[in-house]
């Protein structure tokens, strides 16, 4: 579309500019000097497709407090919720976001523990009453620094850019050096001047403590670890939750009550941890045991323990104890450090103690004070972790009393402080056939016991990460398929096999957020990130080079893990679970008779996906419980501080950088919340490069189920005639798929056709909670259609394309795009997009992979080759070749996969969206 020719902007200097335009968008306080700038915002953070029809994305009431008149009975069962009606005094029923009644869900609030709205004394509040401002601070009160500049500066310097102290002196040199000529100091004197101000923010402030143990003996002949003192460094957990629930950043995102969602059909859905059993049952139980706690908040707290250390330094953060060599094998030393790992906890925690029983008073998220007993909720922990947490023995099952040489046989219970206590009573305190014959410890307290409502075993989380993705996936089933070759094959053959899966995974055509494995599996040091990329392409590599029996089983596995990865769970997703758990624990007995595991299966990670369906209804999504969490968060809070450290002594200078860090972001929220400060985005996208932008993304928008657009910026390097573009894309064709789109007579002439334009992405927005996504579920991609990408050739993504209703991919079919183009015709616009078609191979997926086939649709000798209106295609979609049992040339390179094989996978695993559409 040609431009019309504007007048050349004034230089930079003399622009004009209109004061704080501020962005319209509901809850974005962002403003703008300039309307460009305000409309680029808007349009890079703020694209608004049109909602799907249904009940708009509202926030569910705040549950009102029951009057407490009479007990009423739990909907609280592990079994389908029966008809109940909530107490009188509990608010209606809210109905959830939906497509039609049949997918309307409401919410039971608990009856008792609401968490109503009060003043700083505890006396509850009229329903309605606005909430008190935080602080009587005027709108310019920048304590404790001067002004905006100062905190900018401090910011800046410390968070952003860590600049190390002697270069921040340095900066701050050169600045005073030109606030002479004005007569006027510098922000900051020096670097300690910048510390200091940090440092005196009262916000946030929760400051490291530290608790010193008594040596075990002083005795001169007693070993070296029994006479010394270890240090346990904590904040205050009371301090870190008040600060936590004081924070406006999370408003709107707390739940304050637990809930229960329920559809039409009395069907129960599980998804954040306050809609799970847990909170429902523990609020339960703090009512009946004081019935005064009426209107108050059960809060939680997600505890956690991570067995990790610096490479470079590893008792700067390690939280196990460290002792010389010979001590390694010494019982006495190790049944030490578990009993000071269970009284640390026990010490650090125990300041909560007291709002365990009688409710304490805190400012929430919102705003409001609220009456608040504090509880312990999920503790994440690796295995070893849970083992040391549990007091059990190592190869036990931290949860059930499954025998250890027989994890998933039929005999067992739940696993409870007070049937562990009954055990050690029934056998006098044997330690030797408590151990060997029931997995307990009798050398272990653990801490939980001197806490109310707090049973470790109840509290352990599932953990996806390392149970399934590391565990399960990558140390189990891909080292058993490596196992299975070794046994089957020479060793040279085997390991061309290996070479050859290698060179299949590095074939795997590119898609949005996909890591490319350029040499296959062949790294030493693996990641989270490595395993979940890994298991998103590895099945197909597979096929054609091992036995179908394990294709089949590493298939069902997978099944299992993206069902339990997603966000929302009901009664018939539990079912589905627990299926996938039973073909999966049937096709492995393959990998026993083949001689992989001729002992069997007895192997805890594996064991605790039997779980994983009690765990979801106790916690919800086991997304939000997984050590994943504080894996993403070890570059900011250990590598980042121990690099700014001098090295020597690293451990408090990275607890201090860790202090000042938190004080500067909660100097920030408080500064947002009183309009002083703008709210933090990242950086706007540059103009030229706004189509280089990433390949997938959170975005914080309104739901929709999917809605395509193309990019803002034309390529003009393309004839704006159809027939001269037909000739230059090599679609000589193009005219008369143009007249078929528009239902013109094989003659028409085209010269209606304006404005014709080509662009090389297209961005598809659409609702994928179970996916890293917006806090509606919103995700979005981009589908690329280039001639040239990243100096690799061209790059041509395929897409789903929504052909009728019918469930999963049934109704759908793939395309690849050909080309992405526009144009106006009569006055209508028409985004539209050149796609190549494939066809279903049969009528069900593939029963090895679980995978649909497809291969490219011929007819008459040539591709079938459309046009279609970019409202009819939902997301991008990724195609993995079916390899055979043939090997692929060694020089074959990713880009030309989709052009050298005659059938693809449909990969149904590359992401949680496709696993829930593809089936």
């Amino acid at each position: 579309m040609p431009r019309a020719s504007k007048p050349k902007s004034p230089r930079r200097g003399n622009r004009k500019t209109i004061p704080d335009l501020p962005c319209q968008f509901p809850g974005c306080g962002r403003t703008f000097k300039t309307a460009s700038g305000l409309t680029r915002h808007v349009r890079a953070y703020h694209d608004n497709p049109t909602e799907i029809a249904g009940p708009s994305t509202m926030p569910f009431d705040n549950p009102s407090p029951s009057n407490g008149s009479s007990s009423q009975p739990s909907p609280l069962r592990d079994s389908p919720m029966p008809a109940w009606e909530p107490h009188s005094s509990t608010p209606p029923a809210s109905v959830a976001e939906g497509n039609g009644p049949e997918n309307h869900w409401r919410r039971i609030y608990h009856p008792f523990l609401t968490g109503r709205p009060c003043d700083e004394n505890g006396v509850y509040l009229p329903a309605g009453e606005p909430p008190q401002p935080r602080h009587d601070l005027a709108l310019d009160e920048w304590d404790p620094y001067e002004d905006l500049v100062q905190f900018r500066l401090a910011d800046f310097a410390f968070r952003k850019a860590q600049i190390s102290g002697s270069n921040i002196d340095e900066l701050l040199e050169i600045w005073a050096l030109d606030k002479l000529k004005s007569d006027e100091p510098a922000p900051f004197a020096n670097a300690d001047h910048l510390y200091e101000t940090i440092d005196a923010t009262t916000l946030g402030d929760a400051p490291w403590k530290c608790l010193v143990t008594d040596p075990v003996s002083t005795a001169a002949d007693a070993p070296e670890w029994a006479r010394r003192s270890y240090e346990i460094w904590y904040r205050d957990p009371k301090v870190v939750v008040k600060n936590l629930l004081d924070n406006p950043d999370f408003n709107g995102l707390f739940d304050y009550a637990p809930y229960i969602e329920i559809n039409p059909e009395n069907k129960r859905r599980w998804s954040d941890f306050m809609s799970a059993n847990f909170a429902w049952s523990h609020s339960d139980e703090i009512y009946k045991a004081d019935n005064s706690t009426a209107g108050s908040d059960d809060l939680p707290a997600v505890l956690l323990a991570r067995t990790r250390r610096l490479s470079r330094c590893p008792p700067a953060m390690s939280n196990t104890i460290q002792g010389d060599r010979k001590y390694d094998n010494d019982p006495a030393f190790r049944t030490f450090k578990r009993q000071l790992y269970h009284a640390s906890w026990a010490a650090v925690l125990s300041s909560l103690k007291p709002g365990m029983t009688n409710p304490v008073v805190r400012r929430c998220p919102d705003g409001h004070f609220r009456r608040v007993i504090y509880d312990f909720g999920p503790f994440i922990a690796d295995y070893p972790e849970q083992v040391l947490l549990a007091g059990i023995v190592q190869g036990w099952c931290t949860k059930c009393t499954a025998p250890a040489h027989d994890l998933d046989g039929s005999i067992s219970t739940a696993r409870t402080y007070e049937s562990t206590e009954e055990l050690i009573t029934a056998f006098d305190g044997d330690a030797k056939t408590l151990w060997e014959n029931y997995g307990i410890n009798t050398d272990v307290i653990p801490f939980t016991t001197e806490f109310l409502r707090a049973d470790i075993h109840e509290m352990l989380s599932p953990d996806l990460l390392h149970q399934l993705i590391k565990g399960t996936f990558k140390d189990h089933l891909v080292e058993w398929v490596g196992e299975y070759l070794s046994l089957t094959h020479e060793k040279a053959e085997a390991e061309k096999i290996l070479d050859e899966i290698d060179r299949r995974i590095a074939a795997v055509p590119a898609f949005g957020g996909l890591r490319r494995f350029k040499q296959g599996r062949r790294f030493k040091q693996w990641t989270g990130d490595d395993s979940k990329a890994l298991m998103k392409v590895y099945l197909p590599a597979l096929k054609g080079l091992v036995p179908p029996e394990i294709i089949q089983t590493l298939s069902s596995f997978l099944d299992f893990c993206y069902l339990v990865r997603r966000q929302d769970f009901d009664e018939d997703t539990l079912d589905s679970i627990d299926a996938a758990v039973s073909t999966f624990h049937k096709r492995r007995e393959f990998f026993r008779t083949a001689g992989v595991r001729p002992e069997g299966f007895s192997l805890p990670r594996q064991h605790s996906i039997l779980h994983y369906c009690w765990d979801i209804k106790r916690f919800g999504a086991p997304y939000g419980v997984c050590s994943s969490i504080t894996e993403s968060r070890h570059i900011t809070a250990v590598k980042k501080p121990w690099r700014c450290s001098s090295r020597f002594e690293a451990l408090g200078q990275m607890l201090l950088t860790n202090q000042r860090l938190d004080k500067l972001a909660a100097a920030r929220v408080d500064f947002e919340e009183r309009g002083m400060l703008r709210p933090q985005f990242p950086a706007l996208p540059d103009k030229i490069n706004v189509d280089d932008d990433a390949d997938e993304e959170a975005i914080d928008g309104p739901r929709v189920e999917g809605a395509v657009v193309l990019a803002r910026t034309r390529e003009r390097s393309y004839p704006s005639d159809p027939v001269d573009l037909g000739v230059h894309i090599n679609v000589p064709q193009l005219s008369d798929l143009l007249r078929t789109y528009l239902n013109l007579d094989a003659n028409a002439n085209l010269d209606d056709i304006e404005h014709l334009s080509v662009f090389h992405s297209a961005t598809a927005s659409f609702y994928s909670p179970s996916d890293p996504s917006g806090i509606r579920g919103m995700k979005r991609e981009r589908i690329r259609c280039t001639p040239s990408w990243r100096k690799h050739g061209p790059r041509r993504d395929c897409a789903f394309i929504v052909e009728d209703d019918a469930p999963g991919f049934s109704g759908m079919s793939v395309v690849r795009i050909r080309l992405l183009f526009s144009f106006t015709y009569n006055g209508v616009y028409h985004p539209c997009a050149l796609v190549r078609w494939f066809k279903k191979v049969g009528t069900r997926p593939d029963p090895e992979t679980g995978m649909w086939i497809v291969e490219p649709d011929i007819r008459y000798g040539s591709h079938f080759i459309t046009i279609e209106h970019l409202d009819t295609i939902l997301c991008a979609a990724h195609l993995i070749p079916v390899f055979g049992e043939r090997n692929i040339p060694h020089d074959l390179r990713y880009t030309d996969s989709l052009d050298s094989f005659l059938s693809f996978h449909v990969n149904k695993y590359i992401d949680a969206h496709a696993n829930e559409i593809a089936f």
